[in-house]
C-alpha cells in the first residue's frame, strides 16, 4: 500500500513539477514590485508564461500516462482472458512485488518514531504532517530521514514540504509548530535542507536556554581576530556559540533592566579588547564603576562618565577622523576597511555608547546635534572603520531613532515591554514574523533575538555569563588583554592617540584610559608619562583603593599587593618608592602594633606628584 502510495505521490509531483512554487515566487515579486511598472510588468509577464508552461507541462504528462495506463491495460486484459490461473497469479505477484519495492525505505532512511517530551504522543510521519496541515499548510509531506533520539536528548528530522510551501514560511509559523508539538519555540529549530521546500526540524525535550553558560574568552589564551572570526557573545537554541564580527557594522543591543543587556555587551567588548588593532572608546551612561576594569587596565584608549559635551566632541573627532581615514582609502583604492589597511588607517575604532537614553531623550541638552552625529557615523562611518555599539533600556524610537537603528546592521532585543520596542530594534515587522522581545516564557538574562549578519541570521541567543563584581572574570580579561597590548605597543600611552588629541585640544583634560585616575574623569593630560611612570601611577592607585579595602590610612607591603592581586609586596615597594612615596616606616596598625608599612598620605602624595597636580 505504502508503495502505490509512494508511487502516486511521485505521479503527483511529476506533473506538478516545481510550477506551483515558481509562480508563487513570481507572484510574489510582482506583489513586491507595486509602485514600479515596469517590473510590474516585467513579473506579471513572468507569471503567465509559467502558467503556460505549467498548462503545456500537465498535458504531455497527462498524454504520456494515459498511454501507458492504455498499454498497460490491454496487456492485463490479455493476460486474464488467455494466459489462465498461472498468468494470473504471476501479475498478482508482480503486481505485489512493484508495491513491495516503491515501498521499501530508501537507504539512509530511519522510520519517523520519536517521543519529543514525556506524556506526549510519539512523533510519527502521520501527526508531522497533521502538525504541518493544522498550522495552515495543507498537503503531503515526505520525510526524507529521521535520526534517532541521542544521548544529548535532540533528534532531527527531513521532510519535504507540501507543494508551494517554503521554508521561510514555516519558520514564520515556528511557535504554532511547537505548541502543537507539546514543545516550546526555544525547543525547536526549522532551517532550510537544500531546496526552498525542504525542511530539517531539529528538536529537543528541554528548555536549551535555562543554563547559563561560562563565556569561551575564559578558556582562550592569546588574542583573536575579532575582524575576520568574530567575536564569541552568545550561545543558540542548539548550542552552537555566535560570533559577532567586528567587521563593517555597529551594533544595538536593548533590553529592560534586568534583561542582561549589559553582560551581552560585556561580552562583547571584553573580546574586542583581545584584538589589540582596535580601539575601544567607552562613554557610560551611569557614574558607577561598570566600565572601570578596561580603564584601570590600560586598555580602554577613551572613557569618561556621563558628560553630553564630551560625548559630542568626541563624536566631532570621530567624524573628523572618518574623513581622514577615507582620504588614505581614496589614496590606496579601496572602498572600504580591509584586513591589509587596518594599521594604515590606525586601527579599528569602537565606539560604546551605555545607558544610550542618557544622552538622547527629548530635552536633554545637545540631544539634537548628537543625534545627528549618531546618525551620520552609522550610515557612513563604517566601511572607514568606525564602528559603534549602542546600548539602551529605552528601546523607542524618541531615543534611537529607525533611521539610527537600522543603520546597525547587528542587533540584539533582549526582553522588552512590548511589541513596538521590539520593532524599534528588530525592524517594524519583525514581531509579525515571530519575532518578539516582549514574548519570552519564561524571560531569562541575556536572552534575546539576535540579528547577526556576519552568519546572515536572526535566532535566539543567550548571552555567556560573565562576571565582574563576585568572580572579577571581566577585570582578569581586561588584564589579559593589557599583556596583549603591552606586547604589541598597543596600551594607552604607548601610541599617538589621535581622537584623545582632539579631546584634549578641545576640552584641556584627557579621559585616556579614563582619565589621570582611570576612573571616568578626565583630568590634566597623562600620554605624557613614560610606561614606567604608569606603572607607578597604578602601583600607587592600587595601593590606595587596597587601603579603602582594608578600611585603614595605613598598611604593609604584602597586604596591599595581596589585594592587588597582580605583584608581589617586594615589587610595589620598589614602584611605591620610585614614585617619590619614600621607604616604609614605622606605623602603627590597630591590632598590630607597630610595624613596617606606607601611611596613606604618602601615598596620596606620590600620586599627586605623578599626576602632576
Amino acid at each position: 500500500m505504502r508503495g502505490y502510495k509512494n508511487l502516486a505521490s511521485r505521479w503527483l509531483d511529476v506533473w506538478r513539477d516545481d510550477y506551483p512554487q515558481m509562480i508563487a515566487t513570481a507572484k510574489a515579486e510582482r506583489k513586491d514590485a507595486k509602485g514600479d511598472s515596469g517590473a510590474e510588468k516585467a513579473a506579471h509577464k513572468a507569471v503567465k508564461n509559467l502558467r503556460a508552461e505549467s498548462r503545456e507541462h500537465k498535458l504531455w504528462h497527462a498524454a504520456k500516462t494515459g498511454g501507458w495506463t492504455v498499454a498497460a491495460a490491454a496487456g492485463t486484459a490479455a493476460g486474464v482472458m488467455v494466459g489462465g490461473t498461472l498468468v494470473e497469479a504471476c501479475m498478482a505477484v508482480g503486481a505485489y512485488a512493484v508495491g513491495v519495492w516503491h515501498g521499501r525505505p530508501s537507504p539512509g532512511e530511519a522510520p519517523l518514531q520519536l517521543t519529543a517530551v514525556e506524556g506526549q504522543p510519539a512523533l510519527t510521519e502521520e501527526r508531522l504532517a497533521e502538525a504541518i496541515n493544522s498550522i495552515g499548510f495543507r498537503g503531503a509531506i515526505r520525510v526524507l530521514s529521521a535520526s534517532p533520539w541521542g544521548a544529548d536528548r535532540t533528534a532531527t528530522v527531513v521532510f519535504d514540504l507540501p507543494p508551494a510551501v517554503t521554508v521561510t514560511a514555516l519558520k514564520k509559523r515556528e511557535e504554532a509548530l511547537a505548541a502543537f508539538l507539546g514543545l516550546d519555540s526555544s525547543m525547536i529549530d526549522i532551517t532550510k535542507a537544500g531546496a526552498a521546500g525542504r525542511a530539517s526540524l531539529w528538536m529537543t525535550d528541554r528548555d536549551p536556554f535555562e543554563a547559563p553558560r561560562p563565556s569561551p574568552l575564559m578558556d582562550m589564551r592569546g588574542g583573536l581576530d575579532a575582524f575576520k572570526v568574530g567575536v564569541p557573545v552568545a550561545f543558540n537554541k542548539r548550542g552552537i556559540t555566535i560570533n559577532l564580527a567586528i567587521n563593517n557594522c555597529s551594533f544595538v543591543i536593548a533590553g529592560m533592566t534586568r534583561s542582561g543587556k549589559g553582560v551581552g555587551a560585556a561580552n562583547l567588548v571584553a573580546g574586542a579588547a583581545m584584538d589589540v588593532r582596535i580601539n575601544l572608546r567607552i562613554v557610560a551612561g551611569k557614574t558607577n564603576g561598570e566600565w572601570d576594569a578596561g580603564a584601570k587596565a590600560g586598555v580602554v584608549a577613551t572613557y569618561f562618565k556621563p558628560n553630553p559635551q564630551r560625548l559630542l566632541n568626541l563624536l566631532e573627532a570621530l567624524i573628523a577622523d572618518m574623513n581622514r581615514r577615507n582620504k588614505i582609502l581614496g589614496e590606496i583604492g579601496k572602498s572600504k576597511l580591509t584586513v591589509e589597511t587596518i594599521n594604515r588607517l590606525g586601527g579599528i575604532e569602537v565606539l560604546v555608547i551605555d545607558e544610550l537614553a542618557t544622552f538622547t531623550r527629548p530635552g536633554l541638552p545637545l540631544r539634537d546635534e548628537i543625534l545627528e552625529a549618531l546618525i551620520k557615523l552609522s550610515a557612513v562611518a563604517a566601511g572607514a572603520g568606525i564602528l559603534m555599539v549602542l546600548i539602551t533600556q529605552y528601546p523607542e524610537v524618541d531615543v534611537i531613532p529607525q533611521g539610527l537603528a537600522m543603520n546597525c546592521g547587528a542587533r540584539w532585543a533582549m526582553r522588552v515591554d512590548n511589541a513596538t520596542q521590539s520593532n524599534a530594534i528588530l525592524g517594524g515587522s519583525a514581531s509579525g514574523s515571530g519575532r518578539d522581545a516582549s514574548k519570552f516564557d519564561p524571560p531569562m538574562p541575556g536572552l534575546g533575538w539576535l540579528v547577526n549578519p556576519f552568519a546572515g541570521v536572526t535566532d535566539k541567543a543567550r548571552s555567556f555569563d560573565l562576571d565582574e563584581d563576585e568572580r572579577g572574570e571581566v577585570t582578569e580579561l581586561m588584564q589579559r588583554a593589557a599583556q596583549l597590548r603591552e606586547a604589541a605597543g598597543r596600551l594607552v600611552g604607548q601610541w599617538e592617540d589621535p581622537i584623545e588629541r582632539a579631546l584634549i585640544n578641545a576640552t584641556g583634560l584627557s579621559s585616556a584610559a579614563g582619565g589621570p585616575k582611570r576612573n571616568g574623569e578626565p583630568g590634566l593630560e597623562v600620554l605624557h608619562m613614560t610606561p614606567e611612570q604608569k606603572l607607578q601611577l597604578d602601583a600607587a592607585l592600587g595601593a590606595l583603593e587596597a587601603m579603602d579595602r582594608l578600611g585603614r590610612d595605613a598598611a604593609q607591603l604584602d597586604e596591599m599587593a595581596e589585594l592587588i592581586g597582580d605583584m608581589t609586596g617586594e615589587r610595589l615597594g620598589e614602584l611605591l618608592r620610585a614614585a617619590g612615596a619614600g621607604g616604609t616606616i614605622k606605623v602603627t596598625i590597630p591590632g598590630r602594633g607597630r610595624v613596617n608599612g606606607y601611611r596613606r598620605e604618602d601615598i596620596a602624595g606620590a600620586v599627586r606628584y605623578l599626576q602632576g597636580d
